[in-house]
């Protein structure tokens, strides 16, 4: 069921390396595959930074809004949820247990 939600949309998502703390922000249409993809090493870009948890994800409602959105650095995309309250301490800790 998980899966059909996920197939519906485009996602951006912010990684943030367990190894060097910095963060990576991409798009997918596919977030959990995208994510398991980084935590494998099969992403050039991220391959010598892993692990990673996943710090936050949007849904867009197609490819050209995912790519608007990534856009934005991880610190622009996180001040903007914190301002907004969109996340507390139980959700981010659901998203981060998810993956």
């Amino acid at each position: 069921m998980m899966a059909n939600f996920f197939d519906k949309y485009y996602w951006v998502y912010v990684l943030q390396s367990l190894k060097d703390g910095k963060k990576y922000t991409g798009y997918t249409n596919n977030l959990p595959s995208r994510f398991e993809a980084h935590q494998n090493g099969e992403v050039e870009s991220t391959r010598n930074r892993r692990p990673f948890k996943l710090i936050y994800f949007e849904a867009c409602l197609n490819k050209e809004d995912a790519l608007k959105r990534e856009k934005y650095s991880p610190y622009e995309i996180k001040s903007k949820i914190l301002m907004q309250g969109i996340i507390s301490q139980g959700k981010k800790r659901i998203t981060e247990n998810y993956f």
